[in-house]
């Protein structure tokens, strides 16, 4: 307590000491307040703190009411600068890739088949299922595949915040399945009117009961940001079936709040460092540029009018004469300066040797917000190899994450939408499907398998794969999945049919090689193919040596008397 409090206490004291009393109780109950966090980040008296401008609210006051503005300054970043288009792009590239690829794993015990009928059933799984999957059909835009809208989802999720995904059914030629797959932009799901509902039951266009549960979306009939001249509407569309319980509406959201009803953009944390750093890199590319043109500025005595500089220059040399403020200098143009003028070049200092060292701190900022390593974020491997290794470990720790979310959120609701039909109408056969929860779940186990991660050093990290195998740690499955995207028991079949055709081959080129006559690869005389005349197999010289003879004693060496007739 400084000296000025105590000497008003003691005035206190003397005057009112009741009063002195309780403002001594008073002091003591803020020491025993003011404590734990009050002394550290909720201190608001501290000069570092104290300058400090904070406001929370609910998920709605902290989201809701700033998505329209993250969204669309999150796509602005990544239409125009290079980091943000990068760090969505590398997301994309590495989460979904050519896109996540079905696995079905049938649980052969909770059906009580066997394993060859439950391979057999996975396999007219996975023949139906391309049928659908692999055709623009399944679009309700009749433009990509189902692979293809994969990269599309995830991609406007990562700008968006939210991707909206409704499941209807149309009938097209000459394909058996009416299941559609209908994307729909996170700004078009939106409260009637634009206006949320006080009692928080719609809001940013999705409706709750009293308990909490989704239960509808409300779709604006076009996008609210388009030149549409149409009156816009809503339309509300129910989460699930009433008599079914289907799911109509997928929505692809990453919650990261209680009570939180739409989603952030990936590159909210970031976005005014990712628009300084942009705004920064354009400044210096400029100054790079203006560093390797002759720049010249004329000093003048007086502000009299003169014929300006550049007007010495023949007309159709000029490619500026519209600008009346652009003065120009032709290539090896000696231009007369008039009296009083001075010409004064600068030179910008560029490139900024601070530069890259300045992006690469932020950088690292900036892939720490995404978990996603400076190295990768850039491409940049200039590390050793344990440091890169370590770097993508952590990276695909993240991918894996956002791979399991968006196959648990999107293909595998998809598919068992998609099994379901093709139960329905026979295409497979499911005994109990739709009798039986547990039967049905057993039915529509799968896996769905990503790009695979890249590999450092090969040699030693199949090694490591083998021995985890050897060990028990790991299974033949997943190392392959794992390393290359595939399947094992898919490049088992393979090897078995490249295995009967290579030993096929070899047959035959044996067979050709032992087969006695001329046309099956032995001379008339005995002689193999290349090998000199006179020689015979097993007379003990080598190929390409002349064949010893020997007399009818058995002595060698000796050269045979040639006939009249030789």
């Amino acid at each position: 307590m400084n000296g000025i409090a105590r000497a008003i206490d003691s005035v206190i004291a003397t005057i009112a000491p009741q009063t002195a009393l309780k403002r001594t109780a008073a002091r003591q109950k803020m020491q025993i307040l003011n404590s734990g966090y009050s002394n550290y980040g909720a201190n608001t008296t501290k000069k570092s703190l104290i300058g400090w401008n904070y406001a929370g609210g609910s998920a709605r006051e902290d989201i809701n009411d700033n998505l329209s503005i993250l969204r669309q300054r999150s796509r602005d970043l990544y239409m125009g600068v290079p980091i943000a288009t990068g760090a969505v792009k590398t997301m994309r590239t590495n989460v979904v890739g050519r896109g996540l690829m079905l696995k079905p794993t049938v649980d052969a015990e909770a059906l009580k088949i066997t394993a060859a009928q439950a391979q057999q059933l996975e396999k007219d799984i996975t023949r139906e299922w391309a049928l659908w999957a692999e055709s623009p059909d399944c679009d309700m835009a009749r433009i990509d595949n189902f692979y293809e809208l994969q990269q599309l989802a995830f991609l406007n999720w990562l700008a968006s915040g939210d991707t909206l995904v409704l499941l209807p059914t149309k009938k097209r030629i000459n394909q058996p399945y009416d299941l559609r797959v209908q994307l729909i932009e996170a700004d078009r799901l939106s409260s009637p009117n634009n206006f949320d509902t006080f009692d928080n039951q719609i809001v940013g266009g999705v409706e709750v009961d009293k308990d909490g549960e989704v239960v509808a979306y409300h779709f604006s009939k076009h996008h609210p940001l388009s030149y549409a001249n149409e009156r816009m509407e809503w339309q509300r569309v129910e989460a699930y079936g009433k008599h079914t319980g289907r799911k109509n509406v997928l929505h692809l959201m990453c919650r990261e709040r209680i009570d939180q009803r739409r989603g952030v953009p990936f590159l909210a944390p970031v976005i005014e460092a990712l628009k300084q750093l942009g705004r920064y890199t354009d400044a210096e590319l400029i100054a790079a540029v203006i560093s390797g043109l002759f720049t010249v500025f004329i000093e003048k005595e007086s502000n009299e009018d003169g014929e300006p500089v550049g007007s010495g220059i023949a007309e159709e040399d000029l490619i500026d004469e519209e600008d009346e403020n652009s003065l120009e200098l032709g290539p090896g143009a000696i231009l007369d300066l008039a009296e009083g003028e001075k010409a004064h070049d600068i030179n910008p200092g560029r490139p900024n040797k601070n530069f890259s060292g300045f992006v690469e701190a932020i950088c690292r900022q900036i892939g720490a917000a995404l978990e996603i390593p400076y190295e990768l974020l850039l491409k940049h491997f200039t590390s050793s190899y344990s440091a890169s290794r370590g770097a993508l470990e952590e990276a695909w720790k993240m991918f894996k994450m956002y791979r399991a979310w968006m196959a648990n959120d999107f293909c595998q609701p998809v598919y068992e939408e998609w099994l379901a039909e093709a139960v329905a109408k026979g295409r497979i056969n499911a005994t109990g499907f739709f009798t039986d929860p547990l039967r049905r779940k057993a039915y529509c186990k799968a896996q769905w398998n990503g790009p695979a991660r890249g590999l450092l050093n090969p040699v030693q990290e199949v090694g490591a794969a083998v021995t985890r195998v050897e060990n028990g740690f790991s299974t033949r499955s997943a190392e392959t999945m794992e390393m290359a995207g595939g399947d094992f028991y898919s490049n088992c079949e393979q090897l078995k049919q490249e295995e009967k055709k290579l030993k096929e081959v070899k047959k035959i080129v044996n067979a050709g090689e032992q087969k006695p006559g001329n046309a099956a690869g032995q001379q008339g005389n005995g002689t193999k193919p290349g090998e000199p005349e006179g020689r015979k197999d097993g007379d003990g010289a080598k190929p390409g040596e002349p064949a010893e003879q020997k007399d009818g004693g058995g002595q060698q060496g000796e050269k045979p008397v040639r006939s009249d007739t030789e």
